[in-house]
């Protein structure tokens, strides 16, 4: 199968006042387009910082991503702005919802955001189609105009799933998806997460939680800032 993303060498760390703390150490990483890859380990493994550098959220302090053969590291800030927004997804644990917007103007974000005002006012019918089917898709039909604060916790991360599938993202991202939610609506998301990738959907999850991460096609086991 073909690599859609690879990770070479990756080392980081960060200064916590005096001391030094290692996060990654030299860690390699492909995964084929398709695949639903799960990264486990306990806390303080560097599974997050993980994920937020193949997103493209922060850099290591050596080696690089590739994203279909072209390293990101080596995109200019207009290039990574768009890398982030178009060809990736970012679902995360605290879900990071707007209040003050209802669920429909929450999914549609990711759209605003990739073209300007002019650009907007010729896509917003399309693209409000294509979110209300997105809501459609994870059973929230019914929400559209519900603000997060009047939903579940499951409902919430619903409404991030389609946020994060907005822009047809060829890579979702995420990080501790069920962290929040207790074991039945957890695994009511990791069945859509299941679902995404049956159609296709290339997906790295991080997660604590071994059973969720047997469900993915690929486990990855980090330790002390190494795969394992």
């Amino acid at each position: 199968m073909t690599a859609i993303l690879k990770a070479a060498n990756l080392h980081k760390s960060y200064r916590m006042g005096q001391a030094r703390l290692d996060v990654l150490k030299g860690l390699d990483l492909t995964v084929a387009r398709g695949e639903f890859v799960a990264i486990v380990g306990a806390s303080g493994s560097g599974k997050s910082t993980l994920l937020h550098i193949l997103g493209g959220l922060d850099k290591p302090d050596t080696g690089h991503v590739e994203f279909n053969g072209r390293r990101v590291d080596r995109f200019g800030p207009g290039q990574l702005n768009r890398f982030r927004n178009r060809k990736v997804g970012f679902v995360f644990q605290f879900y990071h919802l707007l209040d003050e917007l209802n669920v429909l103007d929450n999914v549609l974000l990711p759209a605003m955001a990739a073209v300007g005002t002019l650009g907007w006012l010729a896509r917003r019918p399309s693209a409000r189609k294509r979110a209300a089917e997105l809501l459609e898709q994870v059973g929230l039909a019914e929400r559209i105009g519900h603000k997060p604060y009047q939903l579940s916790g499951g409902e919430r991360q619903r409404v991030a799933i389609a946020r994060a599938l907005m822009n047809d993202p060829e890579l979702l991202l995420a990080d501790e998806p069920t962290g929040n939610l207790d074991s039945k609506t957890g695994n009511g998301i990791l069945e859509i997460l299941e679902n995404l990738n049956r159609r296709g959907q290339t997906i790295v999850m991080v997660t604590h939680d071994d059973r969720m991460a047997a469900k993915a096609n690929r486990t990855i086991r980090l330790a002390d800032g190494r795969i394992v």
